[in-house]
């Protein structure tokens, strides 16, 4: 890939990026972030696979957001970007390598077991209230807080 490319496409995606930041999530660059913070991952962490797809923007990353208004939320919120931060991408999805890799996608973790996982195939075409409703009745279960 060119510079030129790679530079606009960082550019690009800073608002998608700033979309789960803002909102709280820990952004993961590198997979050397990812390890560590898999290491130390205690509580409930809900870890959203972001991407510059369709769905993403108009279904996973609002829905993300709204669902954390719930009264039970994960613990902790970190973020990886696929097609973006490619390393980190992939070693996040080595912690959850019993679903194909899916991007977006979102995974609750209890520590290190993923508990409950959203692919793109349960994100695309449905609505952001059936994905909140699924991400609440996980909260629910899985989450105190």
């Amino acid at each position: 890939m060119s510079t030129a490319y790679e530079e606009y496409m960082r550019q690009v995606v800073l608002p998608m990026r700033a979309e789960l930041t803002e909102a709280g999530f820990q952004e993961l660059t590198t997979a050397e972030e990812v390890e560590n913070y898999m290491e130390q991952a205690e509580g409930t962490t809900l870890v959203m696979i972001n991407s510059v797809c369709g769905c993403a923007a108009g279904l996973a990353r609002p829905s993300v957001v709204t669902s954390l208004q719930h009264d039970h939320t994960p613990d902790h919120l970190v973020t990886v970007f696929a097609g973006q931060d490619k390393e980190a991408t992939a070693k996040m999805r080595s912690y959850f390598e019993q679903y194909p890799p899916s991007s977006p996608s979102m995974a609750l973790l209890k520590g290190k077991e993923v508990v409950h996982f959203i692919p793109r195939e349960q994100i695309e075409g449905a609505t952001p209230e059936s994905i909140i409703r699924n991400l609440a009745l996980a909260y629910n279960e899985h989450c105190q807080s």
